[in-house]
């Protein structure tokens, strides 16, 4: 009796970045020896994978989110209903600053791991355990000194889990599924966000079964992430030995050997810049600028959040799956920011309702297709393959830094302005597609 040739399990050729070939089987990750890097993984392999960073990213960012918009803001108001938002201020701001060095350091630290479990499993199990374990002591901290450093602990632990879980797109997907899986990173991000808010929200008389539900989730994706998506093992690989001078400048990428990175460092940074101009100020822009009332802006607030989350999901699996398939990058960015500006331009000339929600709709899909592009024009730019995890995560400074100073630059351009918001459309449809032409100069993509 014949039966059918299966050729799931035959060898596939792939090329190292040394230039040499290795073979493995669909199901398991080809393994070059000179980086440690697992390139290519395929079949089912690869589908479990996207979908478990899929729902890791969705968990890990309703945590985020939950926390920092919803929990947080009641917890101080229940400790010191006086002193609630310069206390909060106060706890953001720490956490902010520590977690700006945080995910570099442990993408560093995981590059450099040698053990059974390969080199980010250790980092996802110790981060996404131990950030869920203090996410949920969270609600016993008796006071702001203690709420600050409970939080601050916390969120380096999470971010312990986010890049390793980041770098593994770069190890272990290739080149023509990067933006792919990038696509549904991004679309867990975004979900997550939006759900981590609706739950928390429900939850706000009872912030204690808020703070079980995030930091058990956290938990209990990041074990089973490493249970269903084993790597191999990293103790054969070489390591250099480990010196701090050597590893403090290994921080540094310089623009002139590199100039591929800092023009997508600087792409990237001036984007989220321009994103959230608007997004920061957006329920000041509704009362201000369109004379809404806060509790109908509140409720407007939350309309324009499910249109962009809507639409955030479409453009990013659309333009991700696009760009994987026509291999290119640079002209999707572009695509991306020119959406993005025409959107901002919207309510800029028409200050309504129906405007902000246009806004919302177009703008979700030019961000989206941004995502899913970005993560994979930023692993194809990557100085070294065996630094992905450090060199990710120094990227990720690109998005901290705009992210923090973006009130500080809104608030003096309506000074500057006698409080005139169209000022802070103008500059936010500026940067956007300032981006896009940051990322021309870029070679080694196309």
């Amino acid at each position: 009796m014949s039966h059918p040739v299966d050729d799931t399990n035959q060898p596939v050729p792939f090329a190292t970045p040394d230039g040499k070939t290795v073979y493995s089987v669909s199901d398991e990750a080809p393994f070059t020896e000179s980086t440690g890097i697992s390139q290519g993984v395929t079949g089912a392999a690869r589908s479990r994978l996207v979908a478990s960073m899929l729902v890791g990213n969705i968990f890990l960012f309703a945590t985020y989110a939950g926390v920092i918009v919803i929990l947080l803001p009641q917890q101080m108001a229940d400790l010191d209903p006086v002193n609630k938002v310069a206390n909060l201020a106060i706890v953001t701001a720490t956490s902010s600053f520590f977690t700006l060095f945080a995910q570099p350091l442990m993408g560093a630290f995981s590059d450099r791991t040698r053990t059974r479990l390969g080199r980010r499993a250790p980092w996802l199990l110790v981060g996404g355990v131990g950030g869920g374990v203090l996410t949920i002591v969270l609600q016993f901290a008796p006071g702001v000194f203690w709420v600050t450093g409970v939080w601050v602990l916390a969120q380096v632990l999470l971010n312990a889990f986010q890049g390793p879980l980041s770098a593994i797109i770069a190890d272990r997907i290739a080149s023509d599924g990067r933006a792919t899986a990038s696509a549904f990173a991004g679309v867990g991000t975004a979900v997550g966000g939006t759900l981590g808010i609706i739950v928390a929200g429900q939850l706000l008389a009872f912030i204690g079964v808020g703070y079980w539900i995030f930091g058990l989730g956290v938990i209990v994706v990041a074990v089973a992430f490493v249970l269903v998506n084993r790597d191999r093992s990293s103790l054969s690989l070489p390591v250099s030995p480990f010196r701090w001078g050597a590893f403090a400048k290994s921080f540094w990428v310089s623009p002139r050997k590199h100039p591929d990175y800092a023009w997508a460092f600087a792409g990237r940074f001036v984007m989220i810049l321009g994103y959230q101009g608007v997004q920061a100020y957006q329920f000041y822009i509704l009362t201000d600028h369109l004379g809404l009332a806060p509790q109908e802006a509140g409720g407007v607030a939350g309309i324009l959040s499910i249109c962009s989350m809507i639409t955030l999901v479409v453009g990013t699996l659309v333009f991700g799956r696009l760009s994987d398939k026509l291999s290119r990058r640079k002209v999707f960015v572009f695509a991306a920011s020119v959406i993005m500006a025409l959107g901002i331009a919207i309510p800029l000339f028409v200050p309504t309702v129906p405007a902000m929600i246009a806004y919302s709709l177009i703008v979700g899909i030019g961000y989206g297709a941004y995502l899913a592009v970005d993560v994979a024009l930023m692993i194809d730019v990557l100085p070294s393959a065996g630094d992905a995890g450090k060199d990710l995560g120094t990227l990720n400074v690109a998005t901290n830094i705009p992210q923090a100073i973006t009130p500080v630059v809104a608030a003096t351009l309506l000074s500057l302005t006698g409080g005139n918001y169209g000022a802070i459309f103008g500059f936010a449809a500026a940067m956007v597609l300032l981006s896009s032409f940051l990322v021309f100069p870029i070679r080694s993509v196309k």
